[in-house]
């Protein structure tokens, strides 16, 4: 499976969470597949949606669900030990690890080749890690929502994206109804 097909699955488990989805296609994939108020979707900040997700947890008591990719996580290694010294139950990360830079030609990263990003979360503390391949992605997303505890997946998927448009909604709309929907 491809991202793309992941989110297509997991849409509806998503729909009753705060989401905040990794800049570029994921953001788009995840706009075109079942765009709702309660997705913030990043235009501009890579490495950042593990960050924002933490701290939207940490303020607030509803379940976040944070999908970022691995070239995103690599490029912000030091969410991972912030996330470990900083546990909100309310949180999960999932990293859709294709091993590659999806959004900007599919250049391979190094979680493709010898680094484990499952490894590296449970070296920086993190003690809910599983890694998953992507056919399972929706039964362990479901059973870490219902463990009510901080939850670090790795995902294991291929490589590879579909064409689509870019968001054109607005930057502020986007910021604005996910306001909303998260004082809800």
């Amino acid at each position: 499976m491809i991202r793309s097909e992941i989110l297509r699955e997991i849409a509806p488990i998503l729909r009753d969470h705060l989401v905040i989805c990794n800049i570029g296609l994921p953001s788009q994939e995840l706009h075109m597949i079942d765009d709702q108020p309660t997705n913030f979707y990043m235009l501009g900040t890579m490495g950042l949606s593990s960050s924002i997700g933490l701290g939207l947890a940490m303020a607030q008591d509803k379940t976040v669900i944070s999908i970022d990719g691995d070239g995103s996580v690599l490029t912000n290694m030091g969410t991972l030990p912030t996330i470990a010294n900083n546990v909100a139950d309310n949180y999960i990360l999932m990293i859709i690890d294709n091993g590659s830079y999806g959004s900007t030609g599919d250049q391979p990263t190094y979680a493709g080749k010898k680094t484990s990003l499952a490894a590296v979360a449970s070296a920086c503390g993190c003690e809910n890690v599983i890694e998953c391949q992507d056919k399972d992605t929706g039964e362990v997303l479901q059973k870490a929502i219902d463990s009510k505890q901080m939850t670090i997946i790795v995902v294991k998927c291929d490589s590879g994206n579909i064409k689509l448009p870019v968001i054109t909604m607005d930057p502020v709309v986007i910021r604005d109804r996910f306001m909303k929907a998260v004082q809800a």
